[in-house]
C-alpha cells in the first residue's frame, strides 16, 4: 500500500521475447547472439500468474506487452486474450510491424486496444541500414491494418540518430498527421550496442522540437509527473492536426513519478531501464503457491519504493534483453 492508504498503480511492461527479426543499430550487435539465455523464457501461464497476483494488492492500470519483437512468439494472441480477461484498462503492444499486417484483425479480437510500431525511417535504403532486415512496406502495411483494425491510438515511435535520419522529422510528422496516428522522437539512450556511437549520433529532444516548429505550429499539452512523453498538437498550414511527444531520457528525465515495472522474457524484474539488470522472479513464478505470490509482490514494491532520480546510465545490456 502507499502511504495514502491507496493500492499503487503500476504500468507493467512484460516482454514475452527476446528475438527479433531485425537488428536495428541501437538494439542489438551486427551478428551473434544478442544476449545469453541462461534462464528458459516465461510461459504465458506464468506471465499472467505474475500479472494476476499483482492486482491482488496493486491497481495495475497498464500492461504492455514487448520484445524483442512480440508478434514473432507462437501464440501471442493467446496470451492478450490472457490478459484481457483480467480487465486491464489499458492493453498495448509494442512491434516493429513487420507481421502486423496479417495479425491486426486476430489481435484486435483478441483483446488488444493499441499499439506502438517502431518506424525511424521513410526511405527504403534508410529501413535497410538501420533495421538491417525486413522490409519499410512491411511496417507501413501493418500501420495501415491497424487502423483499420481500430487499435488505436497508433503510436509511432522513432529514435532520432544525427546522420540517420535527422533530416526526415518533419516528413514523419506529416506521415502520422495524414493517417490521424501520433509520433513520438526519442532521444538515444547509451545502452548496449548504442553506447559506442551515442556521442556522435545522439540528437536532444529540444533540436527535434525546434526543428519542427519550423514547419508546424506546437501547443503543447499539460505535462503530468511520471508520464514518459512530453506532448504537443501539432498543426500544419493545411490545418492538419495531431499529437506529437518527445521522450527525453536523457534531458528531461521521467524518474520522479514514475510507476513503471519491467518483466523480463526470462522472468527479471527490471526496476529502471537504465540501471541495473534486475532481479530473477522465475523461481517464484513457477510456483502458484500464495507465498510465492506474496514474495513476488513484495519484491516489486521494494523496486517501486527504491525508484529514484537516476544520475546516469549504468546499463549495458543490450535494449532487447531488457524489454524496452
Amino acid at each position: 500500500m502507499t502511504t495514502s492508504g491507496r493500492p499503487p498503480e503500476l504500468s507493467l511492461r512484460i516482454s514475452i521475447t527476446d528475438r527479433c527479426q531485425l537488428r536495428c543499430l541501437y538494439c542489438r550487435p551486427d551478428r551473434g547472439a544478442s544476449v545469453p539465455r541462461p534462464e528458459r523464457a516465461l510461459s504465458f501461464e506464468e506471465i499472467l500468474r505474475f500479472v494476476h497476483g499483482l492486482r491482488s494488492d496493486s491497481e495495475v492500470r497498464k500492461v504492455h506487452v514487448t520484445g524483442g519483437e512480440p508478434l514473432i512468439r507462437h501464440g501471442v494472441a493467446g496470451l492478450l486474450r490472457m490478459l484481457a480477461t483480467e480487465g486491464i484498462p489499458d492493453l498495448a503492444l509494442t512491434t516493429n510491424g513487420q507481421r502486423l499486417a496479417q495479425m491486426a484483425e486476430e489481435l484486435k479480437g483478441a483483446g488488444l486496444r493499441r499499439v506502438n510500431v517502431s518506424l525511424d525511417t521513410l526511405r527504403p535504403d534508410r529501413f535497410r541500414a538501420l533495421a538491417r532486415g525486413g522490409e519499410l512496406s512491411r511496417t507501413l502495411n501493418g500501420i495501415e491494418a491497424a487502423l483499420r483494425a481500430g487499435l488505436t491510438p497508433v503510436k509511432i515511435n522513432t529514435v532520432v540518430m544525427r546522420g540517420y535520419n535527422d533530416d526526415e522529422l518533419a516528413d514523419l510528422v506529416r506521415f502520422a498527421l495524414n493517417r490521424g496516428c501520433q509520433v513520438r522522437f526519442l532521444e538515444l539512450m547509451p545502452i548496449g550496442c548504442a553506447r559506442a556511437e551515442f556521442h556522435r549520433r545522439f540528437v536532444s529532444s529540444f533540436e527535434v522540437r525546434a526543428r519542427l516548429a519550423e514547419s508546424f505550429d506546437l501547443r503543447p499539452l499539460p505535462y503530468e509527473v511520471g508520464q514518459t512523453s512530453r506532448s504537443f498538437v501539432a498543426s500544419d498550414s493545411c490545418d492538419r492536426r495531431g499529437l506529437v511527444g518527445f521522450i527525453s531520457p536523457c534531458t528531461q528525465s521521467f524518474c520522479l513519478g514514475c510507476t513503471r515495472i519491467r518483466l523480463t522474457c526470462t522472468g527479471r524484474l527490471v526496476g529502471c531501464l537504465a540501471q541495473g539488470t534486475g532481479r530473477s522472479l522465475g523461481p517464484l513464478l513457477r510456483s502458484d503457491s500464495p507465498q510465492a505470490v506474496r514474495i513476488v509482490n513484495r519484491i516489486v514494491m521494494e523496486a517501486l519504493e527504491g525508484k529514484a532520480q537516476r544520475s546516469g546510465f549504468e546499463n549495458a545490456m543490450p535494449m532487447a534483453y531488457v524489454g524496452g
